[in-house]
């Protein structure tokens, strides 16, 4: 009995001890500013569905100051912004943009995104069909947008043979 009140004892201070362990937050200058066009209606989705995980700017619920649910979570943002990051989308190079747009669209058309596990605590980011349609068309009107400014071939990865 004695040493399962020390080991409680232990696991106690322990769970005290990281939760001053803080992972970096992830905020900074509003996203998208004037890095391409974007609807009211699209910003908002991408805002509510996509932008916690792949901008620089997450809304954080209050479990994220628990430890290690931070961590997990910052780890998280961190594999999100590596794939897409929408504060950087307009920075990358056409190619590299054009591709990250067309992923987008499978991603939604394909119930990829966003991932189940972030609905289902925010439901408010689960994408009704229009909610999908509107940001798929704006995925194709931005592509289109390359193509116009851009050779067809530029903006094609090539396949190694």
């Amino acid at each position: 009995m004695k040493i399962l009140k020390v080991i409680l004892g232990v696991l106690a201070a322990i769970v005290i001890i990281i939760q001053f362990i803080r992972p970096e937050r992830n905020a900074s200058t509003p996203p998208l500013d004037g890095q391409f066009p974007l609807s009211a209606d699209v910003r908002d989705i991408l805002q509510v569905a996509c932008f916690d995980c792949h901008s620089d700017n997450t809304r954080y619920p209050w479990y994220a100051e628990l430890q290690p649910v931070g961590w997990w979570l910052a780890g998280h943002i961190r594999d999100g912004k590596k794939e897409l990051n929408f504060d950087e989308l307009g920075t990358y190079r056409p190619r590299r943009r054009f591709a990250k747009l067309k992923q987008i669209e499978e991603m939604i058309t394909d119930a990829k995104m966003p991932l189940p596990s972030y609905l289902i605590i925010h439901k408010d980011a689960v994408l009704s069909p229009e909610r999908k349609e509107l940001i798929i068309a704006w995925t194709k009107a931005m592509r289109d947008s390359l193509r116009a400014q851009y050779p067809p071939d530029s903006l094609q990865f090539r396949r190694q043979r």
